[in-house]
């Protein structure tokens, strides 16, 4: 794994960005929700599921 050399984590950075944004009505509040909460499904499907050990062809 790799160090940061003197800068912010581009991560942390995108979430500050996003955080920042303030919505102008309900629509585009909705529709920053939805970001959000596709994000978070796409970060749930990224993540390794626990194999299930009793179930395993040998």
């Amino acid at each position: 794994m790799t160090k940061a050399k003197g800068t912010a984590d581009k991560n942390l950075s995108n979430v500050v960005d996003a955080l920042e944004i303030e919505p102008v009505n309900s629509h585009q509040a909705q529709q920053l929700q939805q970001d959000k909460n596709d994000r978070r499904h796409q970060d749930a499907l990224n993540h390794d599921q626990p194999a299930n050990m009793e179930h395993q062809k040998s």
